[in-house]
C-alpha cells in the first residue's frame, strides 16, 4: 500500500483525480522535458490506457494505484499479447509519471519504481553499403530545378547525418556555405554540422541557380522548398527517397532515416570517435550511438562467418 509523509499527502492524492494528475504530466513533459509531439503522445496514450485499467478492474485512481495494482496491470498487457516494445514503453511511461509525482511531492512512494522492462532484441538499423550511397546519390540530374533541388537534400542529408525532419526545418540562415557547415536547431538544442565538399556544391548550386525561382515569396526562408514554392513537407521528401531508391534500382527497406543510419555506421567504420558522431547526430544519450557499434560487429560477424574456411 502506498505510504505518505502525513495525512495531507493522503488527502491531496484522494483529492487529486486522474485528469487533474494527466494534465500537470503533460505541463511537465510540454515545459521542462521538451518532448516531441510523438513522445508526448504516446506517454498520453499509455497513461490513459492505464487509467481506463485501474477504472474497470480496480477502485484506484493514478495518485492511490499501489505498486501490486501497477504490477498487475503490465500483467494484464502482457497477458493481452501486447509486444514486448508496447509492455517497455508503458513502463516507461508509468515510471516517468511516478517519478514526477514523487518529485512534486504529489506522491511519496513510487509504485512504478520497481517495474523492469522486458528484455526484447533490439532491431538494428538497415543501412546502405558505400555503394549503395553512390548510386543513390547519383540518381537526380541536374537539368531541371527538382534535379537540383533533390540532389542537394539527398547530399546534405547523408553528409550531416540530421533527422528528416531537421532537414526540412532548415531555413536558408543556417546554411554556411563559406565555412561548410549548417546550423541544425530540434528540442531548443543547437549543434553545428560540417558538409563534406561534394554537399556544399550541391546545396551552393540549388541555393545560387534554382532556389531563387522556387520559393513563392521573396521572403521564404525555407531552404527547401516543394513545386509550390512552400517548405517541403516530410511526406513530400519520403516520395522523393522511394522514387530515386526505385529508379536506382535498391532493393533494401529504405526508410527517411536510412541515410542517417549510413552516415552514423560508415563514419564509426572508419575509425570516428563515437562521441563526435553523437554530437553530429544530436543524441542526448550515448546508447542511442551506441546501436551502431553493435551493427558493425554483427556485419564483421556475418563476413567472418561467410569468409572462414571453418565457420
Amino acid at each position: 500500500m502506498l505510504l505518505y509523509k502525513s495525512n495531507l499527502f493522503l488527502e491531496r492524492a484522494f483529492i487529486m483525480q486522474n485528469a487533474e494528475i494527466i494534465e500537470i504530466f503533460q505541463k511537465y513533459l510540454t515545459e521542462d522535458k521538451k518532448a516531441s509531439a510523438n513522445t508526448l503522445s504516446s506517454y498520453l496514450r499509455d497513461i490513459r490506457q492505464f487509467c481506463e485499467y485501474l477504472d474497470t478492474h480496480t477502485d484506484a485512481t493514478i495518485a492511490t494505484a499501489t505498486d501490486e495494482e501497477v504490477g498487475d496491470y503490465i500483467d494484464y498487457l502482457r497477458a493481452a499479447g501486447k509486444s514486448v516494445a508496447t509492455v517497455s514503453r508503458s513502463i516507461a511511461s508509468l515510471k516517468c509519471l511516478y517519478t514526477h509525482l514523487c518529485i512534486k511531492q504529489i506522491l511519496q512512494v513510487n509504485p512504478a519504481l520497481k517495474l523492469v522492462p522486458d528484455k526484447s532484441t533490439q532491431k538494428l538499423p538497415q543501412i546502405l553499403t558505400s555503394k549503395e550511397v553512390e548510386l543513390l546519390l547519383d540518381q537526380p540530374q541536374c537539368i531541371d530545378a527538382k534535379g537540383y533541388r533533390d540532389k542537394a537534400m539527398l547530399e546534405l542529408l547523408y553528409a550531416t547525418g540530421i533527422r528528416v525532419t531537421e532537414l526540412i526545418d532548415l531555413d536558408i540562415t543556417d546554411v554556411n556555405l563559406t565555412a561548410g557547415v549548417i546550423r541544425c536547431q530540434s528540442r531548443n538544442k543547437e549543434r553545428f554540422i560540417p558538409m563534406y565538399p561534394a554537399a556544399v556544391k550541391a546545396v551552393s548550386e540549388y541555393i545560387t541557380l534554382v532556389r531563387p525561382q522556387m520559393i513563392a515569396t521573396p521572403d521564404e526562408q525555407s531552404l527547401f522548398v516543394n513545386v509550390s514554392g512552400e517548405r517541403m513537407s516530410r511526406q513530400g521528401f519520403w516520395k522523393i527517397i522511394k522514387f530515386y531508391q526505385k529508379k536506382a534500382g535498391i532493393e533494401k527497406d529504405i526508410t527517411p532515416h536510412t541515410l542517417r543510419h549510413s552516415f552514423a555506421a560508415h563514419l564509426l567504420e572508419n575509425g570516428a570517435d563515437i562521441h563526435a558522431i553523437q554530437e553530429m547526430l544530436g543524441h542526448a544519450d550515448i546508447s542511442s550511438t551506441q546501436v551502431y557499434s553493435h551493427l558493425i560487429k554483427k556485419q564483421l560477424k556475418d563476413v567472418y562467418n561467410k569468409a572462414h574456411p571453418r565457420a
